[in-house]
């Protein structure tokens, strides 16, 4: 197994795709000796197409609860009682207040994230405001997390200075129905091209521990390459009481890394970036940056805790890394 890891790992520093037989071959692996050459060789592979810049990025809650779409991990669902905080769309002062903490300690990207199908209406109207008042005020980069939008829309954002548009896939098509039945898998997957169509980049990614098989993570893996995706966030499902989901099994340690590798493995260049859930990966997910991952969301996420700016700036230092300071405007 390990020449093969070694066979796979050169063959993508040619810049040749791995197949899909050969990224399920990767799942397969069991033994901690042969998943510890996968993460080596993931990392390898990192450090030659990105290097050692680790890529931060905040995000913040701006519009919570009351979600009208049934996805099944979801605290913000109406669909479930998880007692999750309820609130509308926040001020632009308060918007700059958190934009700008998250800018003095280093963080390269910010975004606000809005609960809800996609933000219609006046909501879109007062957000497109807030992001253009962040765009002149700040030097980060913007990203924007706001459902299903039409290209006209996203075309707006492009014009306050949004430089990625962010929509998970959450998992493969053949999975996506036992998580979500309010939208479509192809719905995503037209927000995605058209953002792309607007001009921005993308950042799409799912979580894992669904529920779903490891044929399932390597589909999505594939899809995500498919679509020139350029920033795959990895989320750890963290079950929320009250969810379908809530008495879901915890996946090891080993699985999160594998994973982890086995996405690098298949997108080279991307940034692979963890997300939700870093408080059940040993020391806030440390080991996965030796196993292919290049970026992370930090601070506080949406209705959990990640882990503090400052400890992943000194987690980054340790290991070696830099944190990115190049600035896309």
């Amino acid at each position: 197994m390990k020449s093969f890891i070694k066979g796979l790992e050169e063959k993508v520093i040619r810049e040749q795709l791995i197949s899909f037989e050969e990224a399920m071959k990767l799942s397969g692996i069991e033994k901690k000796d042969d998943i510890k050459e996968l993460c080596n060789s993931a990392n390898n592979i990192r450090e030659f197409f990105c290097g050692i810049e680790v890529d931060l990025c905040s995000i913040m809650n701006a519009k919570s609860g009351h979600c009208s779409e049934d996805c099944k991990f979801c605290a913000q669902s109406a669909h479930y009682i998880t007692n999750v905080e309820v609130y509308d769309l926040v001020s632009k002062e308060w918007a700059l207040k958190l934009a700008k903490e998250n800018e003095s300690e280093g963080v390269n990207r910010f975004s606000l994230v809005t609960s809800g199908r996609g933000i219609i209406s006046s909501d879109f109207e007062k957000v497109v405001e807030i992001y253009k008042e962040l765009n002149k005020e700040m030097k980060m980069d913007l990203c924007a997390p706001l459902g299903i939008l039409g290209y006209d829309e996203l075309l707006r954002l492009v014009e306050v200075g949004i430089t990625m548009y962010h929509h998970n896939l959450e998992t493969s098509r053949d999975y996506y129905e036992k998580i979500c039945t309010t939208h479509s898998y192809d719905e995503r997957i037209y927000t995605i091209n058209a953002a792309k169509q607007a001009g921005m980049t993308v950042c799409s990614g799912g979580i894992i521990g669904l529920g779903e098989s490891l044929e399932d993570r390597v589909k999505l893996a594939v899809q995500l390459r498919d679509l020139g995706v350029q920033s795959i966030p990895i989320n750890v499902l963290n079950p929320v009481k009250g969810t379908p989901l809530e008495n879901k099994e915890r996946l090891s340690q080993d699985e999160i890394l594998k994973t982890i590798a086995i996405f690098r493995f298949v997108n080279p260049k991307a940034f692979i970036r963890l997300a939700g859930g870093r408080n059940l990966i040993d020391e806030f997910g440390k080991n996965c940056f030796n196993a292919g991952a290049n970026a992370t969301i930090t601070g506080n996420y949406l209705t959990t805790s990640g882990n503090k700016i400052c400890d992943d700036k000194k987690m980054i230092s340790e290991l070696k890394l830099k944190v990115r300071k190049k600035c896309l405007k």
